[in-house]
């Protein structure tokens, strides 16, 4: 794969990290790189010891798949910075036609993951239930942070990463039940260099830890694996449904309403409800598109 196509994955995780409800993962999956995305991160171990002893740190750069790596960072991180703005204003001016976008890619990527479980049984249809139930309850589990400072950005990131590299689970969904979503983007915006730093801190430390996990299931239960994260997708389409009515929220420090738990309603029936209009054709285009994105951009042998 050459660099420009690794880097261009990159400006999609990451475009897809900053919208609650999208899973960076999710891309990762689809455009081909997500396992080697984690045989990346689980290659530092003690083992790059002994690979330093004997060749260095070049022998170390290609243990760990460092050119890979590096790309792929860059690209993220300048999806990030480059569209904080937009998708924030997206969000803002046009959320049912992003959500409409988003639910089309993940969608069509949950159909992607299903091919991944060669064959069906029950205990197979019990960890779709696992990764449901799971992806489900855990927002519900998580406190909300609400305060801002540097020890709780850390904790946040390690929380957040664990999220964006599994497909299906929003690390921005989670970021916005703790109550630091809003501030995170605005921490981009002005680029405040303490915060992000401890947040890039809290995620480094969470992605390599939890990565050694996920490679160890691959490794050794990858039908399992697939078909719990099959759960976990299929759970946060309702997140980015894009008709919703608003049902629990919580107001944050500076006065902003953080939305919480929302329920799924029929465009038609979200237009007599709130008296908005639910853009019906052009978010289902959009949605569409995703799909189609979806087909593109997955590897031919998947």
């Amino acid at each position: 794969m050459k660099l420009w196509q690794i880097y261009l994955r990159g400006l999609f995780m990451g475009a897809a990290d900053v919208v609650p409800g999208v899973s960076g993962g999710t891309v990762a999956f689809i455009t081909g790189i997500y396992e080697r995305l984690i045989n990346s991160l689980r290659s530092f171990d003690q083992r790059l010891w002994g690979v330093w002893k004997q060749q260095g740190l070049r022998g170390i750069w290609q243990a760990v798949d460092g050119l890979f790596l590096l790309t792929l960072l860059s690209g993220i991180l300048s999806s990030i910075l480059l569209l904080a703005h937009l998708i924030s204003w997206l969000l803002v001016t046009w959320p049912h036609h992003l959500n409409g976008f988003f639910f089309g890619l993940v969608a069509g990527s949950a159909i992607i993951i299903s091919r991944q479980v060669p064959h069906w049984s029950f205990s197979r249809i019990l960890f779709i239930g696992l990764g449901a139930l799971v992806s489900s309850l855990l927002t519900l589990l998580l406190p909300a942070i609400g305060t801002i400072s540097t020890t709780t950005f850390f904790l946040a990131g390690m929380i957040a990463i664990c999220a964006m590299i599994l497909p299906g689970i929003s690390g921005s969904f989670l970021l916005l039940v703790m109550g630091l979503y809003a501030p995170l983007v605005e921490a981009v915006k002005t680029l405040q260099s303490t915060l992000l730093l401890a947040f890039a801190m809290g995620a480094g430390v969470g992605l390599l830890a939890f990565s050694h996990l996920l490679g160890w299931l691959f490794d050794h239960y990858r039908s399992a694996t697939f078909a719990t994260l099959f759960g976990f997708v299929i759970s946060s389409l309702p997140h980015i449904w894009p008709w919703q009515l608003l049902t629990r929220y919580r107001i944050s420090e500076d006065g902003k309403v953080l939305p919480l738990d929302t329920q799924m309603l029929l465009p038609w029936h979200f237009t007599q409800i709130t008296g908005e209009p639910s853009f019906f054709i052009s978010v289902t285009l959009l949605a569409l598109i995703g799909w189609i994105l979806v087909l593109l951009l997955a590897p031919r042998n998947h």
